[in-house]
C-alpha cells in the first residue's frame, strides 16, 4: 500500500468525501486504499482485465467502491494496449515508462483491446481527490475534467522518463490554481491554491 496520500490529507484534516484512482494495477498498492478502508466513495478505473478479476476480487463487495474496466482516453472507442506489469502503456504511445526506462519491445503476445472512454462521462463534478498513473495518458484524465479537487496525483516522471504532456499539465494546473504540494517517487502532487501545506499556518490562520 501506498498509503503517503492518505496520510498527508489526514494530516491537514481535509475533507475528503470522494477519491478516484485511474490506473489502479494492483489493490494492495492503491494509492486511495486508505481512503477505501475509511469508507469514503471511491472509483476505481483500470483497463487490463486481470487487474480488473484482482480489483473485483479485492473490493466489489464494498459499497462505497465503483470499479470501471475501461481505459480513459481521449476519445470513445477500442484501443490496443501492451501489458508490461505496473508499466502497461496505450500501444499508440511512443514515450512510456516501460519504452523509456525499461527498453520494453512491443511484442503481440503482450496486446490487448480495451473499452476507451472518455472521463468527462464519469466526473461527475465533485471529486475532491484524483489519482492518475496511466503511463503517458494522463493529460486525457485532466483536460475532460469537469471537478476541481482538492488533491491532483500525477505520474510526472523518473529516471529517464518524462511524461509526454508535462508542459500541457503544469500548465493547466497554473490556470486553474494549483500549486506542486510534494514529489512521491515518479509521481507529483499538485494541492489548491487556497488550501495552506503549513500547519502552523492552518492552524493559527496566517
Amino acid at each position: 500500500m501506498n498509503d503517503r496520500l492518505y496520510k498527508k490529507t489526514k494530516k491537514l484534516r481535509m475533507e475528503i468525501k470522494h477519491v478516484v484512482e485511474v490506473g489502479v494495477y494492483s489493490p494492495q498498492s492503491s494509492n486511495v486504499l486508505g481512503f477505501i478502508k475509511d469508507g469514503i466513495k471511491a472509483d476505481l478505473f483500470e483497463p487490463d482485465p486481470l487487474r480488473v478479476e484482482e480489483i473485483m476480487n479485492c473490493f466489489s463487495a464494498k459499497a462505497n467502491v465503483s470499479i470501471f474496466p475501461v481505459a480513459i482516453y481521449k476519445e470513445n472507442g477500442s484501443i490496443p494496449l501492451y501489458r508490461a506489469g505496473a508499466s502497461t502503456f496505450v500501444a499508440e504511445l511512443d514515450s512510456s515508462p516501460a519504452l523509456i526506462n525499461d527498453n520494453y519491445k512491443q511484442d503481440q503476445k503482450d496486446m490487448f483491446y480495451a473499452e476507451a472512454r472518455v472521463f468527462s462521462e464519469f466526473d461527475d463534478g465533485a471529486i475532491d481527490l484524483l489519482s492518475v498513473d496511466t503511463e503517458g495518458c494522463e493529460w486525457y484524465v485532466i483536460e475532460k475534467m469537469k471537478s476541481r479537487p482538492l488533491v491532483i496525483s500525477i505520474e510526472t516522471g523518473w529516471k529517464r522518463y518524462r511524461n509526454p504532456h508535462l508542459d500541457k499539465l503544469k500548465r493547466w494546473m497554473t490556470d486553474n490554481r494549483y500549486k506542486k504540494w510534494y514529489r512521491n517517487g515518479s509521481d507529483t502532487v499538485f494541492i489548491k491554491k487556497e488550501i495552506p501545506t503549513n500547519l502552523f499556518q492552518r492552524y493559527f490562520n496566517f
